[in-house]
């Protein structure tokens, strides 16, 4: 019963980024058409660090779905994808850093060792997977040729 109650919820929370997600890409490409339409609109500086933030704020979601999406058909927290997820969402942090971000070097160094530590856990993770053999679903099936 539990299992059902969590596989509603999951798919409940897939249904509600679907529709997130959709929300904020009709709300990205406005900002785009928008910023094209007017010659004027600089887009070096704060205005492409927003539309690059929302962009992989997009794409961060659609590894979230995809997560949502691989427990409900396995019922497996896939690792290595929640880690690609968490590695994506720190870069997005460093690609749009605000301007005077150099002048905290807490919060560099907070996001070195996230790299470092995302990155150290998915080379182990990643390893594992590459060493563990693959598993026997069945026994194996013969073919038999003309000869027998």
């Amino acid at each position: 019963m539990i299992d059902r109650a969590e596989q509603q919820l999951a798919k409940l929370l897939g249904l509600v980024l679907v529709v997130v997600m959709a929300a904020a890409t009709c709300q990205l490409i406005w900002q785009v058409v928008l910023a094209l339409s007017v010659p004027e609109t600089p887009w070096l500086g704060d205005k492409l660090n927003r539309v690059l933030g929302d962009l992989l704020n997009l794409l961060i979601a659609v590894e979230v779905l995809q997560n949502i999406t691989s427990y409900l058909r396995r019922h497996v927290v896939q690792i290595e994808l929640v880690l690609l997820t968490a590695m994506t969402a720190v870069a997005r942090k460093v690609i749009v850093l605000p301007a005077g971000a150099e002048s905290k070097p807490q919060l560099l160094a907070g996001l070195g060792v996230a790299v470092l530590a995302l990155a150290a856990a998915y080379w182990l993770v990643r390893s594992l997977t590459l060493r563990k053999p693959p598993e026997r679903t069945g026994p194996a099936i013969r073919i038999r040729g003309r000869g027998q």
